[in-house]
């Protein structure tokens, strides 16, 4: 990340909403600092946001683009624990693992942790998650501190880090299943049978060469 794109970084409010269009604050910070993406695409930071963004480019400041949103006040998710069927849906779309249950059991939501990012709103099967105003008729960054940006960072961050690892993992669970039957399959033989097993192996070597290659890409 450039200097200008870390200081755009630096002053986003870390929702990772990815309302600016862009998969993360991130993203939009160095979308930003290549001069791909403008200033007034955070609805969460308001006009505020756009003030911070201003100063640090030397763009002049412009209202929210309505295509990405409106300023409004924050929202936290509520799970209704009466339609929840547990799907755990919502828990892989929240980008600060701040939805906590299991597979075919209730999700509840832990408050400090929801940047009212909404994406687990539109992943709900059941639609049984709600967004509920917490601040009144406070926006933006009235709406938000620097410390809940910082949370959500840190938790963003460490969420990443979760993935990659759990990825891992799996990819090397699946190669040492390949391997194990790999090693178990007979010595080759002749004919139809020798035709057989050498069809196998090599479904099992291909099983291989893609777990390998899933490893590297986490890598």
């Amino acid at each position: 990340m450039s200097p200008l794109a870390a200081r755009l970084h630096a002053a986003l409010p870390q929702t990772q909403c990815t309302r600016c269009g862009y998969p993360d604050c991130a993203g939009y910070a160095e979308a930003m600092a290549r001069g791909e993406a403008d200033i007034h695409q955070c609805p969460p930071g308001g006009a505020e946001g756009v003030a911070r963004l201003a100063r640090l480019t030397g763009r002049p400041e412009r209202p929210i683009d309505p295509s990405h949103g409106t300023e409004g006040p924050r929202t936290v998710a509520v799970i209704d624990e009466a339609w929840c069927i547990g799907c755990t849906l919502c828990i892989e779309a929240c980008p600060t693992d701040a939805i906590l249950g299991t597979n075919k059991r209730m999700h509840t939501v832990i408050e400090p942790w929801c940047t009212g990012c909404e994406l687990c709103v539109p992943v709900c099967p059941v639609d049984c998650i709600a967004l509920e105003n917490v601040t009144g008729e406070r926006t933006g960054w009235a709406a938000w501190s620097q410390e809940q940006a910082d949370t959500a960072l840190t938790r963003y961050t460490a969420r990443g880090v979760r993935r990659v690892r759990a990825a891992e993992e799996h990819a090397a669970r699946l190669e040492a299943k390949a391997r194990a039957k790999l090693a178990d399959l007979p010595a080759m033989t002749h004919g139809a049978e020798g035709a057989e097993l050498q069809r196998k192996r090599s479904v099992i070597e291909a099983a291989l060469a893609r777990a390998r290659a899933r490893r590297e890409q986490t890598g």
